[in-house]
């Protein structure tokens, strides 16, 4: 028998089902957000401007490609907190493909970027990817580890960035038709299409394959702002056939002049990609291209020193938990860096060989330390040669 409940008047009564039922039909609807001081309003936005600012802080070189990313960032985001106006003009959603080699700073670039903006931040592997039905992750994981970050608040998701790397893993394997389906190429690309453009996205809360009797999350991704990189090797070759071709006539000579040849990516363009092996369909969803230069000594040698979390402030500041005042001699540095280019190693390899540099030291200085009194010590290019040189070059290259 339910139990009866009065109101505040004692004239109508509501029994403990009816109270329960209504219980669960408020909490199953949305519930009304407040913006809290942090998050992103018309006001708070930064211009472009300050969003490069703030990525020069971090990233070091890669003006052009910083540059591309700030505007697209800000449109972007423009885009998503407009207010609602009759004109009928509607701001296209364009994400963003950033092409450059390992180790340029692609995946760092898009982090930063979330740091400053506090939204929701998520990696995702395309090589991981496959088709829907076969064996590997469906694109909807992607969405997965965003939510994740947001603490599953949907809402705060859907203003979030993915950031896709290895997109060009998925190429098409040929630009022939074959009998076999290619699952973890272009078939990914045809799954990609619908969310990167803007669509309502069914998610397993726990990622991995949806089954029947889950309940799926409903993900809106036309405000989710994709970033994707890739290394795009080999790539050079298709620019030098494009612009060979398109160089005719009497002033041929003189246009080739002209070209970079040592630095053929900055003239990249979509029919590069559609070359390559993506599909147009998914170019056109990718509307923003910009490219990112290789590092050269000079930018190796800043980003071991000059970003807030530069490598050597990294290990200062770990060694200073321990009372060890670190320093490094410049010749250090200059050796160092040397060996990342002997070894092609690129910004992601210096880290691995500052680890093999600082192994020891690591281990051996924590037990030295004395109550009150602080040790220095100074890394020396005697110092890194004779940790490199003990180290198995060939294992360091394949880890990074």
């Amino acid at each position: 028998m339910p139990e009866m409940f009065s109101g505040v008047d004692n004239t109508m009564l509501i029994c403990s089902e009816c109270i329960e039922q209504g219980h669960k039909i408020l909490m199953s609807r949305p519930k009304a957000r407040t913006l809290n001081s942090d998050e992103l309003s018309v006001e708070t936005l930064p211009t472009p401007q300050k969003i490069k600012d703030f990525l020069d802080l971090y990233v070091i070189g890669q003006e052009e490609a910083k540059r591309f990313l700030s505007v697209a960032v800000y449109n972007h985001y423009k885009r998503v907190l407009q207010e609602i106006t009759n004109d009928d003009v509607e701001i296209e959603k364009s994400n963003i493909l950033l092409v450059g080699s390992t180790g340029t700073g692609k995946t760092l670039l898009a982090r930063t970027i979330a740091k400053m903006l506090k939204v929701p931040f998520a990696i995702g592997d395309a090589t991981s990817l496959t088709q829907a039905g076969y064996v590997g992750e469906d694109v909807e994981t992607l969405l997965v580890r965003l939510l994740q970050d947001a603490n599953y608040d949907v809402n705060k998701a859907q203003r979030g960035i993915v950031f896709i790397d290895e997109i060009d893993k998925i190429a098409r394997k040929s630009e022939n038709m074959s009998i076999t389906r290619d699952v973890s190429g272009e078939g990914v690309q045809q799954s990609l299409l619908k969310m990167l453009e803007g669509s309502i996205v069914n998610v397993p809360p726990q990622g991995g394959r949806k089954h029947p009797d889950q309940e799926l999350i409903h993900v809106d991704t036309k405000n989710i702002l994709f970033i994707c990189g890739g290394a795009f090797d080999g790539i050079e070759k298709k620019i030098a056939q494009r612009m060979h071709t398109q160089v005719i006539g009497f002033n041929a000579q003189q246009e080739t002049e002209h070209v970079d040849k040592e630095h053929l990516l900055q003239y990249i363009a979509p029919q590069d990609l559609k070359s390559y092996g993506l599909i147009p369909e998914i170019i056109g969803r990718l509307p923003v291209l910009t490219y990112l230069e290789p590092l050269d000594r000079k930018a190796l040698r800043s980003i071991l020193t000059e970003p807030k979390n530069a490598l050597t402030k990294q290990y200062q500041k770990l060694l200073s938990m321990d009372n060890v005042n670190l320093l490094f001699d410049d010749n250090a540095l200059d050796y160092i860096v040397d060996k990342a280019i002997e070894y092609k190693l690129g910004a992601r390899g210096l880290r691995g060989l500052m680890e093999t540099v600082m192994a020891d030291l690591m281990f051996e200085l924590p037990n030295k330390k004395q109550m009150g009194t602080r040790q220095v010590f100074t890394v020396t290019k005697e110092y890194a040669r004779e940790k490199l040189e003990r180290a198995d070059y060939v294992r360091l290259k394949n880890a990074v």
